[in-house]
């Protein structure tokens, strides 16, 4: 039982940050109505849970990224780190001041975001995480598993930070490249079933509009179906 419950929300909360914070806030690869921005903002929040990351912030950090990716302007670089906890510290410094608005951004990385001001501080308050937080350790204790299992909650506690270490790290240190850029960028793996896609990180900053990580044929992103299959409903529209 707690194998499934770390496995839901792993692939729940990334779900969550890969299709709203990422394709949609980030790049706007697709557009929805106002109804179903702020729908996908509180399953971020429900989901993601303790380490909900604000779609606002989040699209502007990863514009950042791209835009100056492993230069010394980009957020979440490995070249201009020691280690990968001085990288996530760093991160979380400027994620930070870029959420508190203390962090002058230019004007370009601020169009079309959604914003929903009052709920990004709800979800990014201590109460809120002290309360999602006491929920997971709720579930582990009615489950009464062997002590070695509660060694998970801190990846529950800290799922965002943890998903973000595993691609802005390693997805820039080892791997295979499709495409020969200017940054290190590199795929994890040709069938990304782990990081549902953001594995295959050289593809995407190629393509960054394509909302398709998987570009070689034997390359598969779990959300690309999910995409379709939304936009078929009518609750987002893909651009073309």
């Amino acid at each position: 039982m707690i194998l499934i419950f770390f496995s839901a929300h792993w692939y729940l909360s990334l779900f969550t940050q890969s299709f709203f914070n990422h394709r949609y806030s980030a790049h706007k690869q697709f557009t929805m109505s106002k109804a179903w921005e702020k729908f996908w903002f509180v399953m971020s929040f429900i989901f993601q849970g303790s380490s909900y990351l604000s779609p606002n912030a989040y699209g502007i950090m990863h514009r950042l990224h791209h835009a100056y990716s492993d230069t010394e302007k980009d957020p979440h670089s490995p070249r201009f780190s020691e280690n990968l906890f001085h990288m996530m510290w760093k991160t979380k410094k400027y994620y930070s001041a870029v959420f508190r608005r203390r962090k002058k951004v230019d004007k370009k990385f601020l169009k079309d975001l959604p914003e929903w001001r009052s709920f990004d501080l709800f979800g990014e308050s201590v109460a809120a995480r002290i309360i999602i937080g006491t929920i997971y350790v709720g579930v582990y204790a009615w489950v009464n598993p062997a002590w070695y299992w509660y060694l998970l909650l801190p990846v529950h506690f800290m799922m965002g930070p943890f998903h973000g270490l595993i691609i802005n790290w390693f997805a820039h240190k080892i791997g295979y490249r499709n495409y020969n850029l200017d940054d290190t960028s590199r795929n994890l793996f040709p069938l990304d079933l782990l990081m549902i896609g953001e594995g295959l990180h050289n593809n995407h900053h190629k393509h960054s509009s394509n909302p398709n990580f998987g570009n070689k044929w034997w390359e598969f992103d779990p959300v690309y179906p999910f995409i379709r299959l939304f936009n078929w409903a009518g609750m987002i529209r893909l651009r073309k």
